[in-house]
């Protein structure tokens, strides 16, 4: 059992060592609120990170995350700039994330294309999507969709509890439900699954639409902590949440990887720049340290892989 989470214990004790060294040298690390809000603030990346674990587990990889994630921010922001109530934003949103994520399953696996190829082209077309729509400008928000119109503790405690509720629902899903196994019976072997009764194509598909529909949540958990919507706010998210996951223990070969190892590694990677920065260290330092925690974990998989 110890060796089949080997890199999840890793990861957690890894995390609990900087936890500790932060108590020891930097204990203002741990006030109250500032700790709340820089947890709160990772959740969005959290929800979108289980729909790219789900799509690396099956074989495929989606670099345009992060586009989906400002186009629905965009689209739900305009729609509530209109005077629609929250709940309307907030469809929306999802919505677009599943016609996109439908439009990159569609090609990957209807048409068989790389989904590297795929998603780099969605990626770079959404972005300059938005670049000529909201050419950078900032979108203002009514006054009762920050927070969800609540105080900003109350609104806090629904982000966060929406975003656990998600990953416990979908790490619970993955174990337990047929749809879950058929995930990673299709990105362990895909002909495999074909023999057995499964439609890779469909899961294929499925997995990639789904994404684009947690990319969609992300962005509203993400939208309600502003009160101005930005057009770049996804800029960057593709590669936090793949590193997440893949520091977590999913296989970048997919058929392997688990939610709670994406908790971990998403928690582990975004707190190197506020220890950094508690240790008073330049932030310079993070990529860096960032990368190396990324390589570290590619070569444990090599290794892995090497030895079976």
């Amino acid at each position: 059992m110890i060796g089949k989470y080997s890199r999840e214990l890793t990861v957690a004790v890894a995390l609990v060592l900087l936890f500790v060294a932060l108590a020891v040298c930097a204990p203002n690390f741990f006030d109250g609120q500032p700790l709340l809000s820089r947890f709160t603030a990772q959740m969005p990346a959290l929800v979108a990170a289980i729909g790219i674990t789900l799509v690396i587990i099956t074989r495929q990889i989606d670099i345009s995350i992060g586009a989906q994630f400002s186009m629905c921010a965009v689209v739900a922001g305009v729609v509530a700039g209109a005077g629609m109530p929250l709940p309307v934003a907030m469809l929306a949103a999802v919505g677009t994330g599943v016609v996109m994520g439908a439009f990159n399953g569609l090609l990957v696996a209807g048409l068989g294309l790389p989904s590297i190829v795929v998603t780099l082209a969605t990626m770079v077309t959404w972005n300059e999507l938005l670049r000529l729509w909201q050419q950078g400008r900032l979108m203002p928000l009514p006054s009762g969709v920050q927070w969800f119109g609540m105080s900003q503790a109350g609104g806090q405690g629904i982000v966060i509890c929406c975003s656990l509720v998600l990953l416990v629902f979908f790490a619970w899903a993955m174990r337990n439900l047929a749809l879950g196994r058929y995930v990673y019976a299709t990105g362990t072997d895909a002909e495999a699954a074909r023999l057995a009764g499964i439609n890779p194509r469909w899961m294929t598909f499925g997995v990639f639409t789904l994404s684009g529909a947690l990319a969609g949540i992300a962005a509203v958990l993400n939208m309600v902590q502003s009160p101005q919507v930005q057009p770049s706010a996804g800029e960057g998210l593709e590669l936090k949440v793949i590193a997440a996951a893949v520091v977590g223990g999913v296989a970048i070969t997919g058929g392997r990887g688990n939610l709670i190892g994406v908790l971990l590694g998403l928690m582990l990677l975004v707190n190197v720049n506020p220890a950094l920065t508690h240790f008073h260290q330049p932030p310079y330092w993070e990529r860096a340290i960032q990368g190396l925690v990324i390589l570290l974990a590619v070569v444990f998989d090599g290794l892995r892989r090497s030895k079976k």
